[in-house]
């Protein structure tokens, strides 16, 4: 077995122990900043996902880390604006006090 086959056991277990606590924080998270971070966190996993794969397989996996990362830059921009401006009209973050699309 190769030496990046052998390191490719660990770097999936540790990307999907990161997966499931992102998703874990998601589903019992009603803080808008904490969902925020744990969707990141998932991000971050499929990160390392790709990075580990790319180390057997070749360059590919590396470069749609960088897709990734362009994705969550521009979804940590534009999801911070969304809180920041959800903050400043209904004076709290937590998901089950807004509703918008109420009257």
């Amino acid at each position: 077995m190769p030496e990046s086959a052998a390191l490719l056991g660990p770097s999936l277990a540790l990307s999907a122990v990161l997966f499931t606590l992102g998703v874990a924080g998601v589903v019992l998270r009603r803080n808008a900043i904490i969902l925020f971070v744990c969707i990141e966190l998932m991000l971050n996993a499929v990160n390392l996902t790709f990075v580990a794969l790319a180390q057997l397989h070749g360059a590919s996996g590396q470069i749609m880390v960088f897709f990734v990362m362009t994705v969550a830059a521009a979804e940590a921009a534009v999801g911070l604006a969304i809180i920041l401006a959800i903050f400043r009209h209904k004076q709290t973050v937590d998901l089950q006090n807004i509703n918008l699309l109420q009257g």
